[in-house]
């Protein structure tokens, strides 16, 4: 695979995409990807393409797997493309040979199984430090919070509308029954019609809430139904964790400007704050954490905000003081 910065290959990326991939070469391909933007878009492409193939063909059997689709594609396959460099010793990469043959061939059938004339033009949008919305080949349209990346065919011409999503975004998507959209973001995919819905993933967690339509969320052979006011999180360690309740609109501030409490819980609404602002506003006082907040904030410096949910508990029996040490707001 060509690329700037440290070479790499794609048999590796592959072991990294398979979850089979050491710490070390881990740390190689996310350096390697982080080193330029060119790397970036060529890696975003190659995991488009491995989100869309088949899930069966990653785990099957690699010698007699091999050996099948050999024989079916022996004058049909593309010339594996040439590498500046071998980063795997003889020892790490000679046994998975065969497996990582099957996978890259799966994936370039795949991709022109998917894609009626063979190749496709990728669309890769990098909101960086800005709010970014975008009309899709459908009509669908998807708004990227900051620092957010989506990845997209130029057209749609499968049976599905595949999208790949790092970071969050807010997504009207066109109706259409004959194909659904699909997004993928980490090992999560999230499948829908016809709706909107918001997608946030950070630090290892994802994080989707749906607000109209009906939303499925699948990762590996666990999945939800998802409703309008609905969400349900998705971690590493954990996967996808009991829907639950939305109360308020904190999730669309980016599009809104506005933050929407309908008896938010206030550990709720100090992460989103925080999230904003960059601020590091604590909860000391833990029987502080599911207070509700009602009200909607617009056009607030976060102390003003914060002067507010204590003016909110003054008369109550929970009187919330306000502490300032270093850079943090304490609450307690």
């Amino acid at each position: 695979m060509s690329n700037t910065g440290t070479p790499i290959d794609d048999d590796l990326l592959v072991k990294y995409l398979a979850g089979e991939a050491t710490p070390a070469e881990h740390l190689l391909v996310e350096e390697w990807v982080a080193a330029s933007d060119t790397n970036r878009k060529l890696f975003d492409e190659f995991k488009l393409i491995w989100d869309q193939s088949p899930v069966t063909a990653r785990n099957v059997n690699k010698d007699d797997a091999f050996i099948r689709l050999q024989n079916r594609i022996k004058n049909t396959a593309p010339a594996p493309r040439k590498t500046l460099m071998k980063r795997l010793k003889p020892s790490q990469w000679i046994g998975l040979a065969a497996s990582v043959v099957l996978i890259c061939t799966v994936l370039w059938l795949t991709f022109n199984h998917i894609y009626d004339n063979g190749s496709v033009s990728f669309v890769r949008i990098d909101s960086k430090n800005k709010v970014h919305t975008q009309t899709l080949p459908d009509g669908s349209v998807i708004t990227l919070n900051s620092n957010s990346t989506i990845v997209y065919p130029g057209k749609f011409t499968s049976n599905i509308r595949p999208v790949s999503l790092r970071g969050e975004a807010f997504f009207k998507v066109t109706p259409d029954k004959t194909k659904p959209f699909i997004i993928k973001v980490n090992d999560v995919t999230v499948r829908v019609v016809g709706t909107s819905f918001n997608i946030k993933s950070r630090n290892g967690k994802t994080e989707v809430i749906v607000e109209t339509g009906i939303v499925k969320v699948s990762k590996k052979q666990n999945s939800v139904d998802l409703s309008p006011g609905e969400r349900v999180t998705v971690t590493q360690e954990q996967g996808l964790l009991a829907k639950e309740v939305s109360k308020g609109k904190l999730y669309n501030y980016y599009l809104t400007n506005e933050l929407v409490c309908d008896k938010t819980p206030l550990h709720e609404v100090v992460q989103t704050l925080n999230e904003i602002y960059g601020a590091n506003i604590v909860i000391a006082n833990k029987s502080f954490e599911n207070l509700p907040i009602t009200t909607t904030f617009k056009g607030l410096s976060v102390d003003e905000i914060v002067t507010i949910i204590t003016d909110t508990f003054r008369t109550s029996t929970f009187k919330i003081k306000v502490e300032h040490q270093n850079k943090q707001i304490i609450l307690k």
